[in-house]
């Protein structure tokens, strides 16, 4: 972001996210987060960028899975990526949504809501009655209502 001509910057971008897309980083592991799932059905019905859905759905999507059962997966992202150094695995959690949000938001001036693409109350339980068969193995699984309460969190 700050050397926006930094071809070499760009390249190992691209080439992080050829991996992370081509499923290569998940070999061996048990992966099951919602967030992409849940997008594509925005993106399936709405004029909408993957990365923008996502920036949209992911800080409610962590608030809403975020508990005591959870809170260590977010304390090692906090701790990991954002560099907190609290033991309190669920404070860490929480300031570290914080944190996605204000880089989604402020650092990169992605949209906040989805009001603000465009998108309002029309498709929503539709879009989460087509997701929610889609996440019975996640990393919590969630019923169509909590789609829906996470759609309706995003307006």
């Amino acid at each position: 972001m700050a050397q926006p001509d930094n071809y070499e910057a760009r390249a190992n971008l691209m080439w992080a996210s050829t991996h992370a897309i081509s499923g290569f980083t998940k070999f061996g592991t048990d992966v099951g987060w919602s967030c992409h799932p849940m997008e594509h059905e925005l993106s399936a019905y709405y004029d909408i960028t993957h990365g923008v859905g996502l920036a949209i759905l992911t800080p409610r999507w962590m608030k809403h899975i975020l508990s005591p059962e959870t809170a260590w997966k977010f304390g090692q992202y906090g701790r990991e990526v954002w560099g907190l150094t609290s033991d309190d695995d669920l404070a860490v959690g929480e300031a570290a949504i914080e944190k996605t949000a204000e880089f989604f938001y402020d650092v990169l001036g992605l949209p906040r809501t989805l009001t603000e693409v465009g998108i309002g109350e029309e498709k929503l339980e539709i879009m989460a009655a087509n997701c929610a068969p889609n996440l019975r193995g996640a990393f919590v699984p969630l019923s169509e209502k909590d789609v829906l309460d996470i759609f309706r969190a995003c307006l």
